[in-house]
């Protein structure tokens, strides 16, 4: 490859970091991936996962350490909307040419429509609403989870946790849903109450899955949470929509269980993502201004 310049995506989630190499002619080298990397429940963690996830990629790649140098990074990580969590991320020395930043959202909207305007909503362990409008830029939702990121797969953990201890209470009629939930728990309300006490985004996004697999079997808890989900993510939807995206795509790990429970109106202005948040990151790291050239 000699000294010609790489380019490298990183969309870094709650779940997991994941990462993409590329040359300058477009094509893909490698990928690695990671632990999570939403940088406002760690920024030490998410740094380290997008140096394991990154290392994955140079070895594949047949690169050596010392390669980084030939890089443009864009790092489009969860919990960078905040400025405060983004200074302190930066700090962080890396071993890139360039870096430029952004949040995953962003990278997720630019790959869907390849630059052009339009709109996503991300449905994985958070939510998160974003659309370029005329090279305007616009966010919804995605505040983070407790307050925010309703209809997530954080949010759908949570209410079903939430549901089971109501029945317990005697307060809602059990169903099988809450009977599985509740055994993840060794039928214990009280270690609900201590899980929930230390429990990460995507320790409650870990019981979305059930959700969405008791849905399809018309459990009344399962089917209740999965349309309360889609009713907050279609106002993310239509705001996108009211805010002039001509087209929105969904994405995330949740976006396919959701989406069948969303009403028309929503899914009107739906569109498949044209390419992933790693593709965006790509767009982005290869938009930058170039770097000196490489030694």
């Amino acid at each position: 490859m000699g000294n010609e310049f790489l380019f490298l995506g990183v969309d870094g989630g709650g779940t997991r970091c994941r990462a993409r190499l590329g040359d300058a002619s477009g094509a893909i080298l490698s990928e690695g991936e990671a632990g999570p990397a939403n940088i406002r429940f760690g920024v030490e963690e998410s740094f380290e996962a997008i140096l394991e996830a990154t290392a994955q990629c140079m070895v594949r790649a047949g690169l050596k350490p010392h390669d980084s140098a030939r890089i443009s990074a864009c790092l489009a990580l969860a919990g960078a909307g905040d400025p405060d969590t983004l200074t302190e991320f930066k700090k962080h020395k890396h071993p890139f040419r360039k870096a430029v930043y952004t949040t995953d959202s962003h990278a997720a909207c630019v790959g869907a429509h390849r630059g052009e305007d339009g709109g996503i909503v991300i449905v994985g362990t958070g939510s998160v609403g974003e659309a370029i409008v005329k090279g305007q830029r616009y966010r919804v939702g995605g505040w983070g989870f407790p307050v925010s990121d309703e209809g997530s797969g954080a949010w759908l953990g949570c209410e079903v946790a939430r549901r089971v201890l109501w029945a317990h209470d005697g307060r809602i009629p059990w169903t099988e849903l809450l009977r599985r939930t509740f055994a993840w728990f060794a039928s214990n309300p009280h270690a609900i109450v201590r899980w929930m006490s230390s429990a990460r985004p995507a320790d409650f996004a870990a019981l979305a899955p059930l959700v969405a697999e008791h849905a399809t079997a018309d459990d009344l808890a399962a089917c209740e949470l999965m349309s309360l989900a889609a009713e907050h993510i279609g106002i993310l939807v239509r705001r996108l929509s009211a805010l002039g995206a001509p087209r929105i795509a969904l994405a995330g790990g949740l976006a396919g269980k959701i989406e069948p429970w969303l009403n028309e109106r929503a899914r009107l202005v739906l569109v498949p993502p044209a390419a992933d948040a790693l593709t965006g990151a790509l767009d982005l790291a290869k938009a930058a201004p170039t770097p000196a050239a490489a030694p």
